[in-house]
């Protein structure tokens, strides 16, 4: 049903543009496929879903607790990439899929979110070269003096806007989200002179619908997922051998002790989505009384005719949707499927993991952590990553098979209470916060340090093998004094801790600005030594 219902709901009359070529899009999460670079929009680069830990929902009793789900594309971006900075694309349909029977088939309820662009002349028919005006240096006129509403007075400076449109999907029935308003995705962050208060601005992306008990937002957001790529992919070139990090480096989540963030100072384009607890479950019950607490989920991205092509005049618009990314685990495609295989994995859906079950019995990255490190890794076949990444709990494999049903999803059980922020872990369910991946998956999760040593096996977890960055450092307003809700600290509208994590929805701090971005690389100022 889900193939036949992408099929349907988008009629396509422009298709986006890449020099002027058809190209394959088969691919996802943070450029790890062969094809993903060229199609950065369709990108799913992180996958979140977790109990609200907001102090509101933190402080609500256990049925009428909140759930967030983030879908995040368009990886590693430079903030002061202008002038056509970071936008989701018209002509892609960004699903978040839930599972909420157990039978690995996310179709139970679907959240799909999709975007119109809106050419706007900039003050009457001015069509400046840049997507954004507001300088204060111009002069006297209004209109260009900065960028400080979505819409009406103060969005003149928009030169290109999205609308976004918000569908429910439910047991095949499709139903509006958010009626009776307008939703725009907010801009990129270009600078203080373009957007002069870009937090009350996001602020204004946040949309309410009462009556479901829903929020969303869609825009660009701080990066929160935090790697040493480049060691990472110099053939796990990690700058510490083990044991990688000592005992207290470990247990230290506000610290990089030796690694070099390679997301470091870069942004994302953000849809986050709450809704109830008991709106997504199977009989809309409380997580404590429904028969099925334990959910599964993926996000995903689909295109029409599932390529990326030219829009050449007198071409037939393009009605068939299909799917060209999918998240859920996170590290998954990276990590555990061969390269041969990863583009056909992001056009196949979860519940036909069965044909990729080899790759998580016989992984190829425990066999190189054994080489490169020395250390013993688990012996095959790896049931245990198998009934980890595939099956719910008290599912049962087949022998060393999956079995039925055998489906990647990203699980998580609505009954764990949600850990305040100054309480989370980084290592989340290895450092005994329940709440953390692999429950879930939170935005500060490091889930580098934990994938590494589920894989690895026990040798890995006493050695404290990780990539030596612990935590978002340099998040946009980190540090500064928190308070309670949206816009009750000056200077620091969305609340983030001292170690990088947004208080409250959507979750990921405030972007770095075009104008006053830096990462810090190894050897710079505020980075590490290079080694």
């Amino acid at each position: 049903m889900r193939r036949k219902m992408r099929s349907l709901l988008l009629s396509a009359g422009v298709v986006g543009v890449v020099g002027g070529m058809a190209l394959p899009t088969l691919a996802a999460s943070h450029r790890e496929a062969p094809l993903i670079a060229r199609d950065p929009t369709a990108d799913n680069t992180d996958t979140y879903a977790f109990v609200s830990y907001d102090l509101q929902n933190v402080r609500r009793a256990p049925a009428d607790r909140r759930v967030t789900f983030v879908l995040n594309v368009i990886p590693g971006q430079n903030p002061a990439d202008g002038p056509n900075y970071f936008e989701f694309d018209p002509d892609v349909l960004y699903t978040i899929n839930i599972d909420n029977d157990q039978d690995g088939v996310a179709d139970d309820v679907v959240y799909e979110i999709d975007f119109t662009l809106e050419q706007r002349p900039v003050f009457g028919s001015l069509n400046f070269p840049l997507p954004f005006v507001g300088n204060p240096n111009i002069g006297a006129v209004p209109q260009l003096q900065g960028i400080t509403a979505l819409d009406g007075p103060g969005s003149e400076g928009l030169t290109r806007r999205l609308r976004m449109n918000v569908v429910e999907v439910r047991d095949g029935q499709r139903r509006p989200l958010f009626a009776g308003q307008t939703l725009y995705a907010v801009p990129s962050n270009a600078g203080p002179a373009t957007m002069p208060d870009y937090e009350d601005l996001a602020s204004q992306g946040i949309y309410e619908d009462a009556a479901a008990g829903a929020r969303v937002f869609a825009g660009q957001r701080a990066e929160t997922f935090y790697i040493d790529l480049g060691a990472t992919f110099d053939t796990v070139n990690f700058r510490r051998f083990p044991p990688a990090l000592t005992e207290a480096e470990d247990a230290n989540d506000r610290a990089n002790p030796f690694g070099v963030n390679r997301f470091s100072g870069t942004n994302v384009n953000t849809i986050a989505i709450e809704v109830p607890i008991t709106r997504i479950t199977s009989d809309g019950m409380a997580a404590a009384d429904t028969a099925n607490p334990v959910i599964g989920m993926y996000a995903a991205t689909s295109r029409p005719g599932g390529v990326l092509v030219s829009s050449a005049a007198g071409a037939a618009p393009a009605t068939d949707l299909r799917q060209v990314s999918r998240l859920g685990n996170p590290l998954v495609n990276e990590l555990i499927i061969n390269t041969p295989a990863k583009n056909v994995w992001n056009s196949s859906e979860p519940e036909d993991e069965a044909q990729f079950q080899k790759f998580y019995r016989n992984p190829t990255v425990a066999t190189a952590l054994n080489l490169i490190f020395g250390l013993p890794v688990p012996q095959t076949p790896r049931t245990d990553l198998m009934a980890l990444l595939l099956k719910y709990p008290g599912q049962s494999l087949d022998g060393t098979n999956c079995g039925s049903p055998c489906s990647e999803l990203l699980r998580l059980d609505l009954r764990v209470p949600p850990t305040p922020v100054n309480q989370q872990k980084r290592l989340g369910g290895l450092a005994g916060d329940a709440a953390g991946f692999p429950n879930g998956r939170r935005p500060n999760d490091d889930v580098t340090d934990i994938a590494t040593r589920v894989v690895g096996g026990s040798a890995y977890v006493a050695a404290r093998v990780g990539d030596g960055v612990n935590f978002l450092a340099g998040a946009p307003g980190a540090g500064t004094a928190d308070g309670p809700g949206y816009g009750s600290v000056a200077g620091n509208r969305l609340d983030v801790s001292a170690f990088g994590i947004a208080r409250e929805f959507p979750f990921l701090p405030t972007p770095h600005d075009g104008r006053n971005s830096r990462s810090a690389d190894c050897g710079e100022r505020g980075g590490n030594p290079c080694n």
